[in-house]
């Protein structure tokens, strides 16, 4: 199947040229319904601890990683870190302690931050009692860094007895202790983050703390009056629910996480907790002052949806001006009314807090929750400062660039008229329900797709119920959905798309970068444990 004439211009419109002529023409995002029943896929795990009262906690904000080396060379050109993987305590709800695993032992783990170009070696020590690998999400990285699901560090001490440890078949790579992960970081500046990717266990251990942020930035960025250093903030949003004691809950068949994978009950459909955390806090607070802040929201929880409004709205215009994605820089901004982010995904917003009088709360709300679930954060507008920055009309001319250098040249080769259809559904394995990518369960072993390195394809993807598809290494520009325009908040470089129910989405990659063997999954956890997931190699 070719792409449409249509197809093609509409990438001009939404992602090349055009996010400020849809911010003129439509100027709010309205092609996602407002409904609560058709929005959530998964079920709700109540704490039996006592909840805190909402807005009663500061945000904090991840620490940023130094490295423990440089190259020594005259011009260096990377840079070396350790992390260890490991248990740790935090005082989540106040007064109770919480029981982590975490990168360096913290949740979220620190922050990374790098230059476009400039490569990061990241060494990952495994002191936790289980198998670990980690993927660097929205990284464009060589396969044997990527954080295949069978790739797996072992426990340093050795008294691990997983059910795969011993297996010798080869799909199952073992380090023993510690594995050094590459990152050449060719690739745009952009908000990724990092968390674990084990097989069968991806849930329960992000659940347990282990993801955090990895930003690059590069030149382009840095010379835009965005802004910065304190007002480029990252927000983790998370859910999770608590134990009496403050222990996190989650419905594993084996809390030890080293026999028998998987959840129990309806619980497969995604596990939903009833307390809502930023960065690691539950219903902060901020303090800002009466001017612009940039935002870099990314969705890490395991199955939750949002659908994220202020409360009160602005004095004028609409509150959000989204400047990236999940791949970097919009080429212009986008504004928006609310911003429905699901698990994995990334929204890039700057919020103008100067239409808002000193003393206003200002209260982050999901539009898609209920009771406790139905807020995220509040912000405090106390400081009266001098605004420094601005958002520009245009942001990032690398889509043009890239076209320049045959992008979407390639569109009229015969590799861009190749499509491959991938099926997210219900299925039945060995006689139990399961989730499947074209009635089939993940097979390390087997491979679902073959692209050619340098070359362009369209995807088609289909859905059951909701399912945010992360597709490995590359990013991708969404066609359409159902045949018709896909909404605003589809701009940019995306490496996740959310599915909705019995949806069909077209998007359009480019397997350029490296050779090697890559996942498809879905990143509901509860689903990509449940055996969604599928290989290609780019060959």
């Amino acid at each position: 199947m070719a792409i449409t004439r249509k197809e093609f211009l509409k990438l001009g419109t939404l992602g090349l040229v055009g996010g400020a002529g849809l911010a003129l023409t439509s100027g709010v995002s309205t092609s996602w319904p407002l409904g609560r029943g058709n929005e959530m896929t998964g079920n709700l795990l109540r704490s039996e601890a006592q909840l805190p009262e909402p807005f009663g906690v500061p945000l904090s904000v991840p620490p940023v990683l130094k490295p423990v080396r440089t190259d020594s060379r005259a011009r260096a050109t990377t840079d070396y870190y350790e992390i260890t993987l490991k248990e740790g305590e935090a005082e989540i709800l106040p007064g109770l302690t919480t029981a982590i695993w975490g990168y360096d032992g913290i949740f979220p783990g620190p922050t990374i931050k790098s230059r476009s170009g400039r490569k990061v070696v990241v060494r990952y020590h495994n002191e936790l009692p289980v198998p670990v690998t980690t993927h660097l999400h929205g990284g464009r990285t060589p396969s044997e860094s990527d954080g295949y699901p069978t790739d797996l560090i072992l426990p340093k001490s050795g008294s691990s007895h997983t059910h795969h440890e011993h297996s010798a078949d080869p799909i199952w790579l073992f380090h023993r202790g510690s594995k050094d992960y590459v990152y050449p970081l060719e690739q745009r500046a952009a908000t990724l983050w990092y968390h674990d990717h084990r097989m069968d266990f991806t849930g329960p251990q992000i659940w347990r703390g282990l993801a955090g942020f990895h930003i690059v930035h590069d030149d382009v960025e840095d010379a835009l009056p965005l802004p910065k250093d304190k007002k480029d903030v990252p927000l983790m949003l998370c859910d999770r629910s608590f134990g009496e004691g403050g222990s996190f809950l989650y419905p594993s068949l084996d809390p030890s996480l080293q026999g028998k994978p998987g959840v129990k009950g309806n619980y497969m459909d995604g596990v939903l907790g009833d307390t809502i955390l930023v960065n690691g806090v539950p219903w902060p607070f901020m303090e800002v002052s009466n001017t612009r802040y940039r935002f870099r929201i990314l969705n890490a929880s395991n199955a939750r949806r949002y659908r994220l409004a202020l409360d009160p709205g602005p004095s004028d215009g609409l509150p959000f001006v989204q400047v990236g994605s999940d791949g970097g820089l919009l080429w212009a901004p986008i504004t928006h009314r609310t911003i429905p982010i699901a698990p994995a995904e990334r929204f890039d917003v700057v919020i103008d807090f100067s239409k808002y009088p000193l003393g206003t709360g200002v209260t982050l709300k999901n539009h898609l929750g209920n009771g406790t679930t139905s807020r995220v954060m509040r912000f405090h507008v106390v400081h009266k400062e001098k605004e420094e920055s601005t958002v520009p009309e245009r942001l990032s001319d690398m889509a043009e660039r890239l076209s320049d250098m045959g992008e979407f040249k390639a569109l009229g080769d015969s590799n861009a008229r190749l499509t491959r259809k991938f099926s997210f559904t219900r299925a039945f394995h060995n006689g139990h329900e399961v989730w499947a990518i074209n009635g089939k369960v993940f097979d390390p072993s087997r491979i679902d797709a073959r692209p050619k390195l340098g070359s362009t394809e369209i995807w088609e993807l289909t859905t059951d119920v909701h399912h945010p598809v992360h597709i490995h290494q590359v990013h991708f520009k969404v066609l359409s959905r159902n045949g018709g325009e896909p909404p605003p908040t589809d701009a940019g470089w995306k490496d996740t798309i959310d599915l909705r129910p019995f949806e069909v989405a077209r998007v359009l990659a480019r397997f350029d970068g490296y050779r090697g063997k890559y996942v498809i999954h879905c990143h509901n956890l509860e689903h990509e444990d449940m055996m969604m997931m599928a290989n290609f190699v780019v060959v």
